[in-house]
């Protein structure tokens, strides 16, 4: 499918922040598209920009003083030039999105119901009795038993799945186009986590509707996704359908990311691998690579050059922004992907060691 057919598409967009501080880029330069009824899954670190760039889709970044430049098409509108009453035509009705907190995203002194009831009628016009009606259908709909009493019962009478389900509900209230889910299994048990995202995919099934998944967990997006986007301080440092990224990453983030996850069949004794270092400082972040002070494979350039996503060789829909070379880029995820450490990888690919990403390095801007 062509990006002309995508439903969305973002091209460039840069989202900044002015603050006492100094302007935080929050987004730096991202372009990704999703095509209906396909799931695209946006990974990485709390910061990394992932929230940020999907409340700018809706619009909610404006009210907040932020500094938006780029486009953002849906069905071939560019919604960064729309006035607000044109957005608020879109969202909740063409695009809905399902937040990270239910509890703190529905209402504390309105019912279920009333919220849901409430959303109906923002896009329909149709009696109140109706919506209603709309409202005890779409509880059961994502699985909420006995719907018709519990959709007078307050978000605090529902546990934190059925809470869930009742965020997903309202988005599905006015059945969208595209569905943006900010990290929708947090918090959850991994039972309830599991239903979500099957509840996800058959609605999906059922509508035909696009999702855009935003999550910093792999796992998630391994069971739902058909393409995936890695962020790293702002910007997209990877992207590819989901079966070139978990079976040929190209990113050291990616392999930091795809190594941190627990597997079964090994000891109880064995270590997670963590990321070394905390993610940087979107005001000044590091010059070159931004991801060169925690990463075990920077050689001394990557400071001072800043590498563009580019197609990985023989795979033309699989795109990277790293300077390693990519055969050395194989090599290296090849002993990692057999278990090796940094420094086995290093060797194998006949590279010198980088700086040790576990201790502090000055970062230069």
């Amino acid at each position: 499918m062509s990006a002309a057919e995508a439903l969305l598409r973002v091209e460039d967009l840069h989202v900044e922040f002015p603050s006492e501080d100094g302007v935080v880029h929050a987004v730096d330069g991202i372009t990704y598209q999703v095509h209906a009824g396909r799931t695209l899954g946006i990974v990485g670190e709390s910061g990394s920009g992932k929230t940020v760039s999907s409340l700018t889709t809706l619009g909610l970044t404006r009210r907040q003083g932020a500094r938006i430049s780029g486009r953002i098409l849906f069905e071939g509108k560019d919604l960064l030039t729309l006035p607000e009453e044109g957005l608020r035509a879109i969202r909740g009705n063409d695009i809905a999105m399902i937040f990270q907190d239910p509890l703190s995203a529905l209402h504390p002194l309105y019912r279920v119901g009333k919220q849901l009831v409430e959303a109906v009628l923002a896009h329909r016009d149709v009696p109140k009795a109706k919506a209603r009606e709309r409202a005890i259908e779409l509880l059961g709909l994502v699985g909420i038993p006995d719907p018709a009493k519990r959709v007078d019962a307050y978000p605090h009478e529902f546990s934190g799945g059925m809470r869930q389900r009742a965020m997903i509900a309202m988005a599905l209230a006015n059945e969208p186009k595209l569905l943006i889910a900010d990290e929708p299994t947090t918090a959850l048990d991994v039972t309830v986590q599991a239903q979500i995202l099957a509840l996800m995919e058959r609605l999906q099934r059922e509508l035909g509707m696009a999702i855009l998944i935003i999550t910093h967990d792999l796992g998630v997006v391994a069971e739902m996704a058909d393409d995936i986007a890695v962020m790293y301080a702002g910007r997209i440092v990877e992207t590819g359908s989901a079966e070139s990224i978990f079976a040929k990453p190209q990113h050291p983030y990616t392999w930091g990311l795809l190594r941190s996850i627990p597997r079964l069949g090994t000891s109880r004794d064995e270590e997670l691998v963590p990321i070394f270092g905390t993610p940087p400082s979107l005001i000044s972040p590091p010059s070159g690579c931004h991801f060169h002070p925690r990463c075990p494979y920077a050689q001394p350039d990557h400071a001072r050059i800043d590498p563009q996503l580019e197609p990985v060789a023989d795979e033309p829909s699989h795109f990277v922004a790293c300077l390693l070379e990519t055969e050395v880029r194989r090599r290296l995820w090849g002993e990692l992907g057999a278990g090796g450490t940094p420094e086995q990888a290093l060797a194998e690919a006949g590279l010198p060691a980088g700086k040790d990403p576990a201790q502090p390095v000055e970062e230069h801007t």
